[in-house]
């Protein structure tokens, strides 16, 4: 490890950023490295600038990969060199609005019916039935059950967080039944590392398998599962309110997606219009 690599993780530490803001933040940064051959230290605005058209026309990466690049970039040079001219007027692009994928009901039950295994199920119908994201659900530990309050406790989730999320006791006699199976002692879903919980890798390929062994012709992938939990709350009347603070959503503008995902929701709400008295001329339905 370079002296400035290391210089950069501290002072990411420091500013108590994410376990994974700093590992795709290094990731980005050694890129970027890479492609010029050179230490970052040595390299100025008009470098940055080239290697960022390189992303967009050559590469062709996602928004997403490209602002994680601009992110990483602007602390290194901002904060770990201190650096301030060179990410001047490099601004991160606003990212295309899509709609989120869901799955109806009913095909939440052929997914979950089409996992193979007691470990699989238990873990995807965990991130289903509190609405985890899936660096949320794979580092639960059997302690952050809690039983006799019927609550999930989330540590340290987006913002470094802790949040508790309802558990449902269908939930709860499923994971009863993989306790009995697994024995887990610390982490709730151990991974095939002693010591290590089990890989986000390894779940998506369950979710993947399960989607495809169900016959679904979406793209489900884990997150999938999140957006379904908060589309069907919503569609059973819950406050927008309470599920942002069940999501960890710090914006509620975050959470309002889910007003426009839900075809429920939209039909169920009556215009302002029809709260008015009658008006002269108005025809009577």
């Amino acid at each position: 490890m370079t002296p400035l690599r290391r210089r950069m993780i501290e002072d990411m530490k420091l500013k108590n950023l994410a376990p994974r803001t700093i590992e795709v933040y290094t990731m980005r940064v050694a890129a970027f490295a890479r492609h010029f051959g050179r230490s970052p230290a040595v390299l100025s605005r008009e470098e940055v600038r080239s290697y960022l058209l390189h992303l967009v026309q050559e590469k062709h990466v996602s928004w997403s990969v490209f602002n994680q690049t601009v992110a990483a970039l602007r602390f290194l040079y901002e904060v770990t060199l201190d650096r301030e001219g060179v990410m001047v007027r490099i601004r991160c692009p606003k990212q295309p609005k899509r709609l989120p994928i869901v799955l109806s009901l009913d095909e939440m039950a052929r997914f979950f019916a089409a996992v193979i295994g007691i470990k699989h199920r238990a873990i995807l119908m965990t991130a289903y039935a509190a609405g985890l994201r899936h660096s949320e659900v794979v580092a639960l530990r059997v302690e952050d059950i809690d039983s006799h309050r019927m609550v999930i406790r989330v540590r340290q989730g987006k913002g470094r967080k802790d949040r508790c999320v309802m558990l449902s006791p269908r939930l709860l006699a499923l994971l009863r039944e993989y306790w009995k199976v697994a024995r887990p002692t610390d982490w709730l879903f151990p991974g095939d590392v002693p010591g290590h919980h089990i890989t986000g890798q390894s779940v998506h390929r369950a979710c993947v398998q399960a989607a495809r062994d169900a016959g679904l012709g979406k793209h489900v992938t884990l997150h999938t599962l999140r957006h379904s939990f908060a589309t069907h709350l919503l569609e059973a009347g819950t406050d927008i309110r309470t599920i942002q603070v069940l999501l960890g959503h710090r914006n509620l503008k975050t959470t309002a997606i889910y007003t426009h995902v839900s075809p429920t929701a939209v039909e169920n709400t009556r215009s302002p219009l029809d709260q008015l008295g009658p008006l002269p001329g108005e025809p009577r339905s």
